[in-house]
């Protein structure tokens, strides 16, 4: 494999390649300073100063090397306007930020990769190589290099430098995404378009990626930052990456849930929400109504099977909490949710119908809570006007307060799950959970279609009855900055399930250790007064309720009975509490709750591995 020649002619590559993707992740992670490289000396007479540079001390008469080498460019860049799919690796010595570098691209592994390479022939990749895949380059295109002036005396021997740049992804810490830019220098023009149009093509490939978004903007929520963040940090990614938009600025509450219902969303690859949880509720209640419509099913059916929608959903987090971003990507930074949707990454994510007396009132993505979320929700509502402050104002009364509420909790338990909430393995890119409980709830449902079994009645109903402060349904971790680990650690995002959380009475020091746990790594299920159970379907029957059921003549009694019905002290049972629906609160008690396996997708990954998991 000789890569001789100073203008840096092309070699095609037939060695057999290592894995792709371990390769990667390797690389990825040496790619926080991707162009890093320092001006160095590669011995007496030669000077690599200038990009682009020819590694010869003086001017030398033309070598028909180079010559065969603009033929063979030629021929291949013919070669390349074929399928990709059969393309050759292709290998060219390129300058990088003034350094002579080896750069090779392998269709077949999708995967482009650069090293140094000082010497006359082409080194093997060392470990300082650095390489991006295809999947996660935004953009390429040609640089104007002719504008600028180089002070290297070798520099200068190149008459007419040709460059191109990529721009791509670069990993940051805390599972943040960066926008990189790489240029690659040569001499020859031919070798320079070579290089664009193959890499062009493979990106127009890429079928997943989104062309026109429809963009929905919540300018209240949050710090109320949403348009200022839209315009300054994700529209220019946009527009680099040639992506086009309509705009859409809410004004009143439900107005992103009304027009999906409304317009043709036939026109769009995704829709893209920049708030907080609120706006992706609305987006994701207009987005499945409008599914369901379409489809003629009845979504105040319990039993409906609902219908999966084409459209993925983008979010931009400028919220206060930022949950299902956070869960979903790992991180709450606007230009990494920015960078998912440009690279068209796809996630599919399960969804609650939550029904009372036949009726539909929401659907959940992240918490249902009832008890102490409930109460703290329904507090905060009366205290818009304090801020963002509302919620630690009303967490601290609920917690003081130590309401305790009676009720009958009845679950079907999730038998096609693979693991356990209590497992320690959490939902991560490419989930093995997710894949495989998909499989084995879709052979469930083909054998309940033919009529082999009904899996509703063969397995049982469990029945929990006391009192509790807190029942919580997650249909994933629900970390936020706060707490990093979740409420549930280990949910996952598609397997088909909820893990249902029941904080049984106990005393108010015993409540702030499990609620303390939500911020370090021991484990929040491990007290006596917590059960934790991974269900596909619950109902919650509120005692009170019960009681008005039963006899509708001790409403008029109940009214007269001790003090502690309006302000009850710790721990009393009172009447009954509200449901948290992903920050929004239901107006009953009761509710029959069903999880609908991977009903929607999210421009998203999933959270990737870091290091320390890996290695742990």
């Amino acid at each position: 494999m000789d890569l001789t020649g100073s203008s840096g002619c092309l070699r095609l590559l037939s060695a057999a390649p290592t894995d792709p993707d371990s390769e990667a992740l390797c690389c990825q992670r040496r790619w926080g300073d991707v162009i890093r490289c320092t001006e160095k000396r590669a011995g007496k007479g030669r000077n690599l100063t200038g990009i682009g540079a020819a590694s010869v001390p003086e001017p030398s008469p033309p070598h028909p090397y180079v010559a065969d080498g603009q033929a063979e460019a030629r021929k291949r860049r013919r070669r390349a306007t074929g399928a990709m799919g059969a393309a050759e690796p292709l290998r060219s010595v390129l300058w990088v930020k003034r350094q002579r570098c080896a750069v090779s691209l392998d269709p077949a592994r999708a995967l482009l990769r650069w090293w140094r390479s000082p010497g006359p022939g082409a080194s093997a990749p060392g470990a300082d190589a650095c390489c991006v895949p295809i999947s996660e380059i935004i953009t390429v295109e040609e640089t104007d290099t002719h504008r600028k002036r180089y002070s290297s005396g070798t520099w200068q021997k190149m008459e007419k430098p040709f460059a191109f740049t990529v721009h791509c992804v670069k990993r940051a810490r805390r599972r943040r995404w960066k926008w990189a830019q790489v240029t690659f220098c040569c001499a020859e023009e031919p070798l320079c378009h070579l290089w664009l149009r193959v890499l062009q093509e493979l990106l127009g490939a890429l079928t997943s990626r989104p062309k026109h978004l429809l963009v929905f903007i919540n300018p209240f929520g949050g710090k109320g930052q949403g348009k200022r963040i839209y315009e300054r940090k994700v529209a220019p990614l946009f527009t680099l990456a040639s992506i086009t938009t309509e705009i859409i600025v809410t004004e009143h509450a439900n107005q992103a849930k009304e027009t999906l219902y409304e317009i043709n969303t036939d026109r769009y690859d995704g829709i893209v929400c920049v708030g907080g949880d609120g706006m992706f509720s609305e987006v994701l209640h207009g987005l499945i109504g409008r599914t369901q419509r379409d489809a003629g099913v009845d979504q105040n059916q319990p039993r409906a099977a609902l219908v999966p929608s084409p459209l993925r959903i983008g979010i931009i987090p400028a919220g206060s909490t930022d949950c299902v971003c956070f869960s979903t990507v790992g991180t709450n930074d606007v230009e990494t949710s920015a960078l998912h949707i440009i690279v068209g990454d796809s996630l599919s994510m399960d969804v609650s119908s939550v029904h009372h007396n036949g009726a539909l009132l929401r659907y959940s993505v992240s918490l249902l809570g009832y008890g102490f979320y409930g109460d703290i929700i329904k507090d905060s509502e009366k205290k818009r006007w304090m801020g963002l402050v509302r919620y630690d104002f009303s967490g601290l009364k609920t917690f003081l307060s130590h309401h305790c509420y009676e009720g009958t909790v009845s679950f079907l338990p999730a038998r096609h799950t693979v693991g356990s909430p209590r497992d320690r393995k959490p939902c991560r890119a490419g989930c093995f959970v997710c894949r495989q409980s998909q499989q084995q709830l879709e052979e469930e449902q083909k054998k309940s279609l033919y009529g082999l079994e009904n899996t509703e009645e063969v397995e049982e109903w469990k029945v929990v009855c006391g009192k509790f402060l807190a029942i919580n349904a997650t249909n994933m971790s629900c970390a936020c900055p706060r707490t990093p680990q979740g409420l549930s650690p280990a949910a996952h995002l598609g397997d088909g399930s909820s893990d249902l959380i029941l904080i049984r009475k106990c005393s108010r020091f015993d409540f702030l250790r499990f609620l303390v746990r939500h911020t370090n790594q021991c484990d929040q299920f491990d007290f006596a007064f917590v059960e934790v159970y991974r269900v596909k379907k619950f109902q919650f029957l509120s005692k009170h309720m019960e009681d008005e059921d039963s006899d509708l003549k001790e409403r008029g009694k109940a009214r007269f009975g001790p003090m502690c019905s309006d302000s009850p002290p710790c721990c009393c049972p009172v009447s009954n509490s509200s449901w948290n629906c992903d920050g929004e609160v239901l107006s009953s008690s009761n509710i029959e709750v069903r999880v609908h396996c991977q009903l929607v997708r999210l421009f998203a990954r999933g959270i990737e591995e870091d290091a320390k998991e890996s290695d742990g």
